[in-house]
């Protein structure tokens, strides 16, 4: 079983495309006329769709935050980020939330449909913005833990900021890796220097499996992953580099260098970043503990489960996962490591990301992007568990183990372990 190929409206709008068919065989005047007509009737109909929609939730913690993107080194080997922290002063400008048009045609491409419904989407979505500044200075004067997060299939840098605002506002830096590894729905690079001076990018859509080759394709895929997440860790933390950052954006590299705090680094990760958590644990004992949001289990080689030491913590919900997946997260088990997995009630697999955010709650619940659990409620949950274990793991001096008991998934949403029944 795959994770949910949406993030996004991504089954509305396959719906919509049923609807209103699109022929590209032979555009005529009078076809291009009703072609526009019917693109007018989606954006009303995604409009609609959108009504009622709740915004990204802003941070509880007491650190304003901002963030800004990283870019390391050309070609499709470079490594790619968006970095939240803390920032210096009280702003509170939004940031665009999907910075550019092409990870709409991605998603489109995705959806196996035209382009015009990446267009579609942009239109509907170009705009909305997420409650965090943009480039603002690190707020300097301590030192930070810092979260390495891997982003789902189908995904890409921007669409998790409720948890990277979340953290950030608590004191952590989180750098949300882009992967370059063909499950990102788009992301883009520069060939070289002249190209990134001349704004020049090269796009990378995501990559299309055969399902008689998916497991060794993930798996793979799973093996870059994690090596992408460990390179961002050592350009972040390499104290002796000149790092650039290609993108030529205002934020002060330097300052992380000084702002990080080299013993309390953890990873995180949401589906198929659930699985490079754990690949990751095991390639790098630099990552103390690690948290796997809905991991989806099968890209990782058997002989990897039982193999690391860290602490890793699963957080489930309740909608997405099967048997096979739960008996695999179980065979990371073993004596004297600490393995903690709760359920979220009520959820679904995309309660983690901020599509369950940006859709109105008739479309959210129809095509799976909310639950029945309300969707603030669901990532507060996954986000208090989250810095609860962290603070554990990561010997923090803060007081997040008011959340301890969420650990254990004593809560009335929560579930201890799963709800998957795996005797059968």
């Amino acid at each position: 079983m795959r994770p949910p190929t949406l993030h996004a409206l991504l089954c509305l709008c396959s719906c919509l495309a049923l609807v209103h068919p699109f022929d590209w065989q032979d555009l005529n005047p009078v076809a291009q006329i009703e072609s526009a007509a019917r693109f007018s009737k989606l954006q009303a109909l995604m409009a609609v769709a959108t009504f009622g929609q709740t915004k990204i939730p802003t941070g509880n913690g007491p650190y304003s935050v901002s963030c800004t993107d990283l870019m390391f080194k050309y070609t499709n080997k470079s490594t790619f980020l968006r970095l939240y922290y803390p920032s210096q002063g009280e702003e509170h400008s939004e940031t665009i939330w999907i910075p550019n048009k092409e990870y709409f045609f991605g998603l489109s491409k995705f959806l196996g449909t035209h382009w015009l419904m990446g267009k579609l989407l942009n239109s509907v979505f170009g705009s909305l913005t997420t409650p965090v500044s943009w480039n603002s200075p690190l707020r300097t004067g301590e030192k930070y833990p810092l979260i390495v997060f891997s982003h789902g299939l189908g995904a890409f840098r921007t669409i998790y900021s409720a948890i990277g605002i979340e953290l950030a506002s608590q004191g952590f830096i989180v750098a949300v890796v882009e992967h370059r590894d063909g499950s990102a729905s788009a992301t883009y690079y520069y060939n070289d220097q002249s190209a990134a001076e001349r704004g020049k990018k090269t796009w990378l859509y995501l990559q299309t499996v055969k399902q008689e080759e998916e497991v060794p394709v993930r798996n793979e895929q799973v093996q870059l992953r994690a090596k992408e997440c460990i390179q961002a860790l050592d350009l972040i933390l390499c104290a002796d580099c000149e790092t650039k950052n290609v993108l030529d954006l205002e934020f002060d590299i330097q300052q992380l260098k000084d702002s990080i705090d080299r013993n309390k680094i953890a990873i995180m990760g949401h589906s198929f970043g659930g699985a490079t958590v754990i690949q990751a644990l095991n390639d790098d004992q630099r990552f103390r503990c690690g948290i796997a949001l809905d991991a989806w289990m099968l890209p990782l080689a058997e002989e990897v489960l039982p193999n690391f030491s860290q602490p890793l913590f699963f957080i489930n919900s309740e909608r997405f996962q099967y048997p096979d997946n739960i008996i695999k997260m179980k065979k990371c088990d073993s004596p004297g490591k600490e393995r903690k997995m709760i359920t979220i009630k009520g959820s679904v697999h995309q309660n983690f990301a901020d599509f369950t955010f940006a859709t109105g709650k008739i479309i959210g619940h129809m095509f799976a992007l909310q639950g029945t659990i309300d969707s603030k409620v669901a990532i507060d949950l996954s986000n208090k568990a989250s810095l609860a274990f962290l603070q554990k793991h990561l010997e923090l001096q803060k007081d997040f183990d008011q959340w301890n008991d969420l650990i254990e998934g004593k809560d009335e949403n929560l579930i201890p372990g799963t709800n998957i029944d795996t005797t059968s």
